[in-house]
């Protein structure tokens, strides 16, 4: 395969709701650059972006898939992302990688949650956006009421290169703006005919040529100039100031088409190479430390890994993309994460599945490479001579959808958490791991179908029977007030025995607190609790009543106690310990003995000290579209959320509100069942509150009945 040069080769991602097109782009960009000799279709399962099972299965992209077409002699990578925003891990990842998003917009739909969500990522990524108006051939289709809501929602710099003659079924010809030109697409893929644009559109195109004009000289100083001294720009000027604009985001082209006929395919990828940035026009990609890579085969070797996945016969693979010098096979890179040696085995050219060897790959260049030691994604491998910082890393989106997940068998339970864990080793945005709290494997990911996924793969590749259950609440337990409570701990079953006394107090923690007056405070223990909280233990003996040597196994019964509170078993925290007598016996007095009387009494006196369960509270903040704000309300106020304060961000609603985490289970579904997908949220623990009488008298006997099966 020829090696590419960096100004030869443009890298792309395809980014768009789901049954908006980009798979069958992707395949119409294959067929146009002879990659493949015949189209497949999702519908026949025989796409070259949708080949795993998954995907066969549900016929929607589930993985990101890299491929490379050839098109007037220049190399374009794409990147067929998902369309699910449960996958915005991997959306996210083919915007790192990609110099330009292609952004598919369904002219029967407009514009989608999807659309609304991978925008921002782009925007917050600074990566120029290019949009396709795709489906032109339904009678469904409006593309100017499409147009109106790109420009609403993604500003004004929206801006037609391409506007349809006759959209709807039939639909083959498009005025081209840029070239002035009616193209009709008389046989659906290759070139089009090219024919003068017919009277009664020429005032319409004229006008809009002007404002693509305009919009082209902002993009630069000197073409600005030109174009106020000439009232337009030639074509390679307007080329160039569409690939500056694109790259400083201030112009967003729309183009247009019907893929599933090709129909504007050919003129796309026309544009894809001749306005679209190459890696060498891009923004330079730094290091964490501020040094820079220009995408120049110049400079010392980096690349990124953007993506790790598990093929069939392969084993893991790495997409890397490459932003100095030039990688080679048997070449020795540094990851600096672990600052060991790695060493470039093989490389690969692929088209999905396909794979094609290549000597190198240049600066600017994407192609995927195996058998490496321990490198994920978002690493790098660098020159040894630069490898002091990595390349900045993509920062993944934080879970929005908690669950707990245990296998049926219950011996599969250590395979469970090790599968998870592999799986995250491919896709970032999973968390998994066991809560000793809860005595739960807790998984974290995108949304419920991203879950639904993660179980498919349990399911059919690892054969795995999962069940996906709510997890419990990390309640705590305090007190509210003083008590007293002794225990006497006696046991005699032959030999010597076991025997210990503990008169104990307890209060409240808080800062400002102070001690009882009728007993002295002799020594005293400060311990921060690894849950949140403090516990203090005070040795107020005098005496002698209780030996010293045995003041820690008390403590260690009053820890073990706090780790499982009285009332629920939940962690119990802010509490004041006063050991203050007791009795001890020469014989069968031992470390058990006092242990064992410290927890009982411990246990006896919280019951007595008016003891509350606290209930995490987070902060959340809703953001959702205006119209939608009322229903999203009634949602929350059923959740017993407390509403802090409401914004405005254009034509959406904030709302920032505190809210008990237990009333939360599954609330990325029911937002986006609410708000039609269009609603986001963030949550962040606040702090613990007093749950409501109700709600403990609740917890209470559902800890009572548990309790009572388990005996």
């Amino acid at each position: 395969m020829k090696i590419f040069q960096t100004d030869e080769i443009r890298n792309i991602a395809l980014i768009g709701a789901a049954k908006s097109g980009k798979t069958t782009l992707s395949e119409n960009m294959l067929f146009e650059g002879k990659m493949i000799n015949r189209k497949g279709s999702v519908d026949d399962k025989n796409t070259v972006s949708d080949y795993r099972q998954i995907e066969l299965d549900r016929q929607i992209s589930v993985h990101p898939t890299l491929m490379h077409t050839i098109f007037e002699d220049k190399k374009i990578n794409i990147l067929d992302a998902p369309g699910f925003s449960d996958f915005s891990g991997d959306i996210l990842a083919c915007i790192s990688a990609a110099d330009v998003a292609i952004f598919t917009v369904n002219s029967q739909a407009g514009v989608e949650a999807t659309t609304e969500n991978a925008w921002k990522h782009a925007a917050n990524a600074d990566k120029p956006v290019v949009f396709f108006m795709n489906q032109l051939d339904h009678n469904n289709a409006n593309f100017d009421e499409t147009i109106r809501q790109l420009k609403e929602y993604f500003g004004e710099k929206v801006t037609l290169v391409q506007y349809p003659v006759n959209s709807g079924e039939g639909f083959n010809s498009v005025i081209d703006l840029m070239l002035m030109k009616m193209l009709v697409y008389k046989n659906g893929n290759g070139a089009p005919e090219i024919v003068d644009i017919p009277a009664d559109e020429q005032d319409k195109a004229e006008e809009l040529h002007r404002a693509l004009i305009e919009n082209a000289a902002e993009g630069d100083e000197s073409l600005l100039e030109k174009y106020f001294e000439n009232d337009t720009l030639t074509l390679e000027e307007a080329r160039l100031g569409v690939r500056k604009g694109l790259i400083q985001r201030g112009i967003f082209p729309v183009l247009c088409g019907a893929v599933k006929h090709g129909v504007g395919v050919y003129r796309l990828m026309d544009f894809i190479v001749k306005s679209c940035p190459s890696p060498a026009d891009t923004k330079p990609r730094k290091t964490t430390s501020g040094k820079e890579f220009h995408n120049s085969a110049s400079e010392p070797t980096a690349l990124f890994v953007f993506k790790t996945a598990n093929e069939q016969h392969l084993g893991e693979i790495s997409m890397i993309r490459v932003y100095g010098g030039t990688v080679v096979e048997a070449q020795d890179l540094i990851n600096p994460r672990t600052g060991n040696k790695e060493r470039i085995s093989q490389l690969f050219a692929i088209v999905g599945k396909n794979r094609e060897k290549v000597d190198k790959l240049v600066a600017g260049d994407i192609g995927i490479t195996i058998k490496l030691k321990d490198v994920r994604t978002n690493d790098s491998l660098m020159d040894p001579k630069v490898a002091d910082a990595p390349l900045e890393p993509i920062v993944f989106p934080e879970p929005i959808f908690t669950t707990a997940v245990k296998a049926v068998n219950s011996t599969d339970d250590e395979k469970l958490g090790s599968v998870l864990q592999d799986m995250r080793r491919t896709d970032p945005t999973i968390i998994a791991g066991l809560s000793r709290e809860l005595r739960q494997l807790i998984l974290q990911c995108q949304g419920e179908y991203h879950m639904n996924t993660i179980k498919w793969y349990l399911e059919n590749v690892y054969k795995l029977d999962v069940e996906f259950y709510s997890p419990k609440i990390p309640y705590r337990e305090t007190i509210t007030k003083a008590a007293r409570a002794d225990y006497r701990h006696k046991k005699q079953s032959g030999g010597s025995g076991q025997f210990g006394e503990v008169h104990l107090m307890i209060q409240p923690y808080f800062e400002g607190y102070t001690d009882p007056t009728d007993f002295p405070v002799r020594g005293k223990e400060e311990h921060n609790l690894s849950w949140g909280g403090k516990l203090i233990f005070c040795n107020c003996i005098v005496g002698g009543s209780i030996d010293a040597r045995f003041m820690p196994a008390i403590l260690k019964g009053v820890m073990e106690r706090l780790e499982e509170g009285p009332l629920t078993g939940s962690y119990a925290r802010d509490i004041v310990v006063y050991v203050y007598d007791g009795k001890m016996h020469p014989v069968d007095s031992n470390e058990i003995s006092f242990k064992l009387a410290g927890r009982q009494a411990f246990s006896a006196a919280f019951k007595n000290a008016g003891p509350k369960i606290l209930e995490p509270i987070d902060d959340l903040v809703v953001r959702m579209p205006e119209d939608m704000m009322g229903a999203v309300m009634t949602d929350l106020q059923g959740r017993r959320a407390i509403i802090m304060g409401m914004d405005s961000d254009g034509k959406y609603q904030i709302i920032r509100a505190k809210v008990p985490l237990a009333e939360m289970d599954r609330y990325s579904t029911s937002l986006s069942s609410t708000t039609s997908g269009r609603g986001t949220f963030t949550m962040k623990y606040a702090e613990y509150a007093q749950v409501p009488t109700d709600v403990q008298n609740k917890l209470l006997k559902e800890y009572e009945e548990r309790l009572k099966e388990e005996e």
